[in-house]
């Protein structure tokens, strides 16, 4: 499969739920779902990166998880008539504007 861009990737998930999903959960219902997944990856990354262990039968899945929190976050893109691609370009231009010597300068991040 070739790159796929924000863009791709919001019609795809718009896409596949026209195809096999019915319709899309309703905007709260996605942002529970959101907030769900959002807690699985951190259980992966608890696991993985922190002082726990995993349980009998876990698995290191940091990748499925991180899609599986796009794919809500893009599916509440969609409903929301959000264009991430645009979006996302206004935050790192808001982000370089306000940050471009913070980090930088900061003594806290030197190695």
């Amino acid at each position: 499969m070739a790159d796929i861009t924000i863009k791709d990737a919001q019609t795809a998930v718009d896409q596949w739920i026209k195809a096999y999903g019915v319709r899309y959960f309703s905007e709260l219902t996605n942002m529970a779902c959101l907030t769900e997944e959002v807690g699985e990856l951190a259980r992966v990354m608890a696991r993985t990166y922190g002082d726990q262990s995993f349980k009998a039968g876990e698995k290191a899945n940091l990748g499925e998880e991180m899609a599986d929190v796009l794919w809500v976050l893009l599916c509440l893109a969609n409903q929301t008539g959000t264009d991430l691609t645009a979006e996302f370009r206004h935050t790192l231009e808001k982000k370089t504007r306000r940050d471009s010597l913070r980090h930088i300068g900061n003594p806290k991040l030197k190695a």
